[in-house]
């Protein structure tokens, strides 16, 4: 019998647990067993639950709100397009961003308001009215604003949604609902689109405006993709590559270049233009920059399409970890000098928290170095429908909380020479204070 060897008197001994240890070639303990068992299991599960997340995620970044890739049409005539190399959108002008970019820390502690601001209510009825002077802006915090030029009420980058990014989990809560419901805007000729990050282009948004037959939406090449799944018609929409133009009653807009880049899901970069745009009236000119870095072609813009009454520039949402991506609030001044802006208005500030500064920084470093340059400046309140007349410019106050802030001497940014961090665009800020 194995496992029970038997005595001098041929009766069977009954084996202990430490002679089953030391017996040599007896079986090995089944502990042990059990033990390795247990591990196979549960990298099994693990494995398996790996699966599942990243199928889930595939299949989570296919839903609507992600919006959709061209194709067909849409993008043989994307191919064409001199910004399109190797299969992709690709930016002339390289960006770099720091190795060390996505760890977080080093922020600052009032990135975000806290305390609810008081923001009060868009009185609707000034907006039934025409300007008097033929420009008039609305601006609603971040980027998304309403210019009325010469007749024609054009709505830029509209986000009404709660939050900048596919869902609550995923996205960056707004710091106050927009101040005026969409419904009450009245009649929009017009709905402009700089780029599809989410900050920018909203699905909930675009879905409300579904039923706005009027309505002409003005996209960089490829964006149609998204809008067309969002249940905006093909014929009401106008894809247009950098310099070209579409003209909707007395306005010309055209799309311009801007260093940046576009995606809603890391899995599709790149597959649709960004640009700013200038809009072109028989009485007036304006120009927004949409995202952008600085880039020394901005002074072709002025060249081509400028001088301009009005501009509204990136201002915000900057970091020397990514000094390419947007302007710094001197380089949005200097921007606007090299477009022939007369009177800058800020944007890309004040509604989302989406970079470490204090999120009041933007606004008070343009007014600093606006004022060291002697430039004209309008820092508008939201939903406060103005004309940027000097009346206006001269009446301004602040309406956020004066809060701690970095100057340009503290925290400077210098973007890179075509993505190269050992060289750098050498323009030294006016303002190294401003407190």
């Amino acid at each position: 019998m194995t496992g029970r060897p038997d005595s001098d008197d041929g009766t069977d001994v009954a084996t202990k647990p430490e002679d089953a240890l030391d017996a040599p070639g007896k079986a090995a303990p089944a502990r042990p067993r059990r033990r390795r068992r247990w591990v196979r299991r549960a990298l099994a599960v693990i494995g398996a639950l790996m699966v599942i997340a990243v199928a889930g995620g595939l299949i989570y970044v296919r839903t609507a709100p992600f919006g959709a890739s061209p194709s067909g049409d849409r993008l043989a005539s994307i191919e064409r397009s001199p910004q399109w190399k190797d299969g992709e959108f690709a930016d002339p002008w390289p960006q770099w961003i720091s190795p060390t970019a996505s760890i977080p820390g080093g922020g600052s502690d009032t990135s975000s308001p806290d305390q609810p601001l008081s923001i009060a209510a868009t009185d609707t009825s000034r907006l039934a009215v025409a300007p008097t002077h033929g420009l008039r802006v609305t601006w609603f915090g971040h980027s998304s604003t309403l210019v009325e030029i010469d007749g024609l009420r054009v709505l830029i980058d509209p986000v009404w949604g709660e939050q900048a990014g596919p869902s609550r989990l995923l996205g960056t809560k707004a710091f106050y609902p927009p101040p005026a419901d969409l419904a009450d805007l009245g009649r929009m000729d017009v709905v402009l689109i700089s780029h599809d990050h989410w900050d920018h282009l909203d699905y909930p948004t675009i879905r409300a405006m579904a039923g706005w037959s009027a309505t002409t939406f003005v996209v960089p090449l490829g964006i149609g993709a998204h809008l067309e799944r969002w249940g905006i018609p093909a014929d009401r929409i106008r894809e247009l590559d950098w310099w070209d133009s579409a003209t909707v009653g007395s306005v010309e807009l055209v799309a311009t270049p801007a260093r940046h880049s576009s995606a809603r899901d890391p899995l599709r970069s790149s597959e649709t233009l960004w640009s700013g745009w200038a809009l072109r009236g028989p009485q007036h000119r304006m120009w927004y920059s949409g995202d952008t870095g600085y880039f020394a072609e901005l002074a072709q813009i002025g060249q081509r399409l400028g001088p301009f009454d009005v501009t509204m520039i990136d201002s915000g949402q900057y970091d020397p970890k990514w000094p390419d991506t947007h302007l710094s609030p001197e380089l949005a001044v200097e921007a606007n000098a090299l477009v022939r802006g007369e009177l800058l208005i800020p944007v890309h500030w004040g509604r989302f928290s989406l970079a470490p500064h204090s999120w009041t920084e933007p606004v008070e470093r343009v007014r600093a170095e606006a004022a060291c340059r002697g430039q004209r400046y309008l820092a508008l309140v939201p939903g406060v429908p103005t004309e940027p007349t000097e009346d206006a410019v001269a009446a301004q106050q602040p309406w956020w909380p004066a809060l701690p802030w970095h100057t340009a001497a503290e925290a400077p940014i210098y973007p890179t020479v075509n993505g190269d961090p050992d060289q750098r665009v050498d323009i030294a800020p006016c303002s190294t204070g401003g407190r």
